[in-house]
Order: structure tokens, then sequence, then C-alpha cells
């Protein structure tokens, strides 16, 4: 791979999620969020990803004496944060995204005034950051909603939760002003997968599915509408901050060349694209609202809002990479699936696949990196997320060999080397994650992602000692071989 394929200032970044990795959930008065209610359960078929769908799941986790919550705990980034720094830095990254915990700022989420405590919290994190020459990209909304504002009001159907992220918002972009590039939700259109994690919405609490359908595109359009605002909060308050969402990118190909499965493959991409078109064009396209339409789901947003989405678009897409799926004539469309991506009817029998059913597929990186440069024409894109979860093993001395994870980064970055030299504008590359964490789709650790073992298992126990992996070192060299400065 030539060294000039990555441009100068190209971010070499790392991911994590706080609800994942920080722990401390009752620490420096912070609030319970939607996530510290997701249990782990030891899965037969860990290839299942577990969801709460019903308020009496919520109950049930709160009362439990029989659970486990591995969320509470994550890896204790909370108090070992300076040392995982220390150790990003030594890896060569430039970059590192991580979230703010809403509930860690406004413990309810409805609080009058926020919490100090939390926020002094971030100031030492970003200071520490900020030694190590490392720069912040920090997400807004990681699936970590206080869960008050679920169980409350609603989730993200409501319009108080609306304005209730936007004082979050303000109150953190005004504290950390130095802070470049925001993004306003982790994986927008995953609400199309999990209306929980990304909506607060609880599925099963409706007795008709009219009714859930509705508030989900209801509250797809506040969060579509407070991105916006975000954006525009930004430009007046903040100049020199870049405000960003990013989406789960849902790259799929048809099953055959029946042109009954090009055309539901073409109905798949646009849905899943739908809610970037929003952020990056400024106005719902025809397809969707004429789907909603058809469909008889009332949606009527106002003429002020719709001025707002079009007069503030996102200044960089982000998007997290991860498998690529087939779609058959009668797959389930994304809008109704309500489900995850991946599944038996949407496997292609032409890949690979992770010990978790992911199936791997570098080049389509490469051809959602086009895809969105030819949508979204000179649009920066960042690759926020991109990763491969293993069964690593600790050997008798000390070490994780972890050849698979080295060669699924190589393979991946020389596509995006590729799509760079196609003349797509990728300025960003986050490895999911440099540490091992608790996986989010799972609430288990032994699904582990990162280029840095963390001793700890799925119950919590071990020494949290922290060892370098072999694809530790790979991706230290290959930053070192390929890093430029920018040259005046």
């Amino acid at each position: 791979m030539k060294t000039e394929k990555f441009p100068a200032d190209f971010l070499w970044g790392g991911a994590v999620a706080a609800n994942q990795v920080e722990g401390g959930f009752a620490a420096e008065n912070k609030g319970l969020s939607q996530t510290d209610v997701l249990p782990y359960v030891n899965q037969k078929d860990h290839k299942k990803i577990k969801k709460i769908t019903a308020r009496q799941e919520i109950v049930e986790n709160l009362q439990a004496k029989d659970k486990i919550f591995p969320r509470r705990w994550g890896i204790d980034f909370f108090n070992k944060y300076r040392q995982d720094l220390d150790l990003f830095a030594e890896l060569g990254l430039t970059a590192f995204r991580t979230s703010i915990a809403w509930s860690r700022i406004f413990p309810n989420g409805d609080d009058a005034v926020a919490n100090e405590a939390g926020l002094v919290y971030y100031d030492h994190l970003f200071a520490e950051m900020e030694k190590r020459q490392i720069t912040p990209v920090v997400t807004l909304s990681h699936y970590e909603m206080p869960l008050k504002l679920v169980t409350e009001y609603g989730g993200w159907k409501n319009p108080r939760v609306f304005e209730l992220y936007l004082k979050f918002c303000k109150v953190v972009m005004k504290r950390y002003p130095q802070i470049k590039y925001w993004v306003t939700f982790n994986q927008i259109n995953s609400a199309l997968n999990d209306a929980y994690s990304a909506l607060g919405i609880l599925k099963d609490d409706y007795s008709n599915t009219a009714d859930f359908e509705r508030d989900k595109f209801q509250a797809l359009h506040y969060q579509l509408l407070a991105t916006a605002k975000v954006v525009e909060f930004a430009k007046s308050e903040l100049p020199s901050a870049k405000v960003g969402s990013m989406v789960y990118d849902m790259t799929s190909y048809a099953a055959t060349t029946d042109p009954k499965d090009v055309m539901a493959n073409q109905d798949n991409l646009l849905q899943a694209d739908f809610m970037s078109d929003v952020m990056v064009r400024g106005e719902y396209p025809a397809y969707i609202l004429n789907y909603l339409r058809r469909n008889k789901i009332s949606f009527n947003p106002s003429a002020a809002e719709l001025t707002t989405i079009k007069q503030n678009p996102i200044a960089f897409l982000g998007l997290s990479y991860y498998l690529t799926t087939v779609t058959h004539h009668d797959t389930v469309p994304l809008l109704t699936r309500n489900s995850w991506n991946m599944g038996a009817d949407t496997y292609n029998p032409l890949l690979p696949s992770s010990d978790w059913g992911w199936q791997i597929d570098p080049v389509g990186l490469r051809i959602a990196l086009r895809r969105y440069a030819d949508k979204y024409p000179h649009l920066p894109l960042m690759i926020l997320e991109n990763g491969i979860g293993h069964l690593d093993q600790l050997t008798a001395d000390g070490k994780i060999h972890d050849p698979y994870r080295s060669e699924y980064l190589a393979a991946h970055l020389q596509q995006v080397a590729a799509a760079i030299e196609d003349g797509v504008p990728v300025i960003g590359y986050f490895v999911w994650s440099p540490i091992d964490i608790i996986s989010s789709s799972t609430c288990e650790m032994q699904k582990r992602y990162g280029l840095i073992y963390v001793d700890q298992d799925d119950y919590g126990q071990g020494s949290q000692q922290r060892i370098r992996k072999d694809s530790f070192i790979w991706y230290q060299q290959f930053i070192s071989q390929h890093r430029r400065e920018k040259t005046n």
C-alpha cells in the first residue's frame, strides 16, 4: 500500500462508547441509562442479538437479583483512562472517538441543572487526550439516554426528549469548545433495527403495528431535526466546530440477477440511506414520503422544522462498517424489519463469517464509500467503526496471537486506500476497538474487538490488566508507515 494514498492529517483513530467502557455507573451522581438495564445472557447461540422490547423487561431487570449487567462496570475506563490513553498514544492513534454519557451529565435526563461532577470527569479526559496529541471525536448520543426518558417520557417520540437532548448538547458543547468533531447520533438509521437502543421506544408495548410505526417515524424525525438544530447551534456559537452524524452502513447485493431481487435490493439501499439523505440534502426523499403515504403513517412536520433541516446540513458523515448482506425479492424490507439485518435470509454464501456470524467483506467497504461519495459529492467521510469480534485466547506466556484481526484490518484498509485513490474524500479511519470492551449486541466480554486485551471475563472477573495483542503491534507499524504530517 503506497503511503501517499492516505492524505496528510488523516485521522488514525480508535472508537468506543462510554456505556461499553466507562463503568462507574453510579459514581459522581451518575443516573441510570437505558444500557444499565441490559443483562448478560449466557446464550448457547451467541449469534443472536438480545434486545429489550417491553417495559416489563426493564421493571424485571431493575429488580433482578440473579442477573448481571456488564455495562455497569465496563472495563473501568472511568478510573483507568489515563493508562489506556497512554496505550492509545503508544499505538499511534491521532484521534479517539468516545461518547459523553448523557446520564452522567443529566442523571435523570430532565434535571434542572447539569451534574458538575460528570462535567469535571470529561474535563479531565479531554485534557489528558490533548496532552497526548489525540484529537477527540465526540458522540453526543450513543445508545445511552437516561432511563427515565424511556420509562416516563416514552423515548424520542416525545418532543420533550428532543428539547432535553438539545439542552444536554448545548451544555457539553459550550463546556468543551476545543472539540472539533461532534457526532449527533451513533448509527442513527439503526432505529430501523433496534427501536429501544436508538429511540428509547418499546415495540411490544404497542397493541398494534400502525401506532408503533407512527411513533417510530415521529421519533426519527425528532432526531433528524435535533441534528439540524445542533448544526445550527454550532454555526452560531462554535464556528470552528464541525457537526456530523453517523449511519450504520447496510450495503447489500441482489441475491440473483432476477430483476425482482435487483429491485428489492435497490429499495433496501434507499431505505438504509434515507436518514443520511435528509441530513445531507436537507429534505425527505420522495420515496420515503410516498412510503409513509401509502402505509397511512401520520407524518406532519411543520414548515419551520423542514426549513431548519434544509438550512443546516451536516459537515461530515460517519459510518460504521462491519458486513454486507444479500436481498431476495421476499426479504423483509428495512423500514418494517425492526430487527438487525444479519440473518439466514440475508446470508451471502460467497463470503466467510466471523465467530458471531457477521460476514466479512472488505471490498464491500470500498463499494459503500463510493456510493456515499456519488450520492453526496465532496462531503467528508469518516469510517467511525470497523473491526472484528473474535474469541481471543490468552496463551500460557501471556500473549494474544490474533493474526485474523491483523488480516481483517489490512484487507479493509487496503480498500479504504483504493477508495481514496478513486477520489472518495475519506478523512479518518477508526478501528472498533483499540481495546476490549463490553459488546453492545450481546453484553459479553468474550466477543473481543480490541487491539489491547483486557483480563476480564463475561462476569466481570479478572485482573483487568491491559495486554498488547499481536494486532496492536501490526496496527502500530501500519500507522507509522502511512501517517503523514501536513506540510505548509
